[in-house]
């Protein structure tokens, strides 16, 4: 699976951007779907995951309520929503697919976007 993110930018305290990842290959639907960030100087974290059909959602408590995970299965595309940005969301954002296990472990992702960069100024 080839994993292509975009959509990250430059955004005001307060605003909303939407990131889109998408998928080659027509395995798609058989991936949990996840994002991370990397601040810099810092270690990739989790931010939020969707199951396989999109039913289960899963988000770390910094996001949750402000961020949306979505997936087409479709289209191949998963999305995030990200709304009420902070300052300090700022950082590369990285879409990821994972075979099964524990969705907010990096460790269970197997194959990874380049990343995309989300600014928010203050």
């Amino acid at each position: 699976v080839q994993l292509q993110a975009s959509g990250g930018g430059l955004v005001q305290t307060g605003g909303s951007l939407r990131l889109s990842c998408a998928a080659s290959g027509r395995t798609f639907s058989s991936y949990v779907m996840g994002w991370f960030l990397q601040a810099p100087g810092k270690e990739r974290e989790f931010v939020a995951a969707i199951s396989l059909s999109g039913a289960s959602t899963y988000y770390s408590d910094s996001v949750k309520g402000r961020f949306t995970i979505s997936r087409d299965n479709a289209k191949n595309t998963v999305y995030l929503q990200m709304d009420s940005l902070k300052p300090e969301d700022t950082a590369v954002y990285y879409c990821a697919a994972s075979p099964g296990g524990n969705p907010r472990d990096l460790s269970k992702y197997t194959y990874w976007g380049q990343g995309t960069l989300v600014t928010v100024s203050s």
